[in-house]
């Protein structure tokens, strides 16, 4: 599989998932090299990541020091997603599930493109002025979307139970917000 052809399965897999489509994870294999490419989902993630940080300061104002609230949020953004896979590369084993990592990071990389999608439409209604009950609606249908996301793709590529699958969501979200706030109690 070129790295084409890798890039356009893996992010077909993931709208498949998002619409509750299963048939979405045996379109990403399993192998090293697949699991290598799917890290390219990182680069597709950093524009949404932007957006993200822009539709904060359009609302809170753009801060003195924006290239650096900038750097710190890909910083903190690049480390939480390499953190998570640190982590459920050492817990695969405990759940009995080490050959299944290899898929599940690569699924759960590609989600993570339209988990990032999803965040930044859910905030576009606020930034347009729409009523805040629109907004707000839209935002929590939105992340809530991208959390269900997560737990599904995490359900069926890693094959285990609802509630260890809740479990690592818990645990990705728990990373990021502890790398915030450490980013943020260091900040100048």
């Amino acid at each position: 599989m070129t790295s084409l052809s890798s890039v356009a399965s893996g992010l077909y897999a993931a709208l498949l998932l998002a619409r509750g489509r299963a048939d979405g994870v045996v379109l990403v294999p399993g192998d090293r090299s697949s699991t290598a490419r799917s890290f390219w989902a990182i680069a597709f993630c950093i524009p949404s990541v932007i957006c993200r940080l822009l539709t904060s300061w359009a609302e809170t104002g753009v801060p003195s020091d924006a290239a650096h609230s900038l750097a710190r949020e890909l910083i903190v953004f690049v480390l939480g997603w390499l953190l998570f896979v640190e982590a459920t590369y050492r817990l695969a084993p405990l759940f009995d599930r080490a050959e299944r990592w290899g898929r599940f990071i690569a699924v759960w990389n590609w989600c993570n493109v339209v988990e990032g999608l999803l965040l930044v439409l859910g905030g576009l209604p606020g930034l347009l002025g729409a009523p805040s009950i629109v907004g707000e609606a839209t935002e929590l249908v939105t992340i809530g979307w991208a959390i269900w996301l997560e737990w599904y793709a995490t359900r069926l590529a890693f094959g285990v139970s609802a509630l260890t699958a809740i479990w690592l969501v818990l645990l990705d979200q728990s990373i990021g917000i502890m790398l915030a706030i450490v980013a943020a109690s260091i900040s100048p």
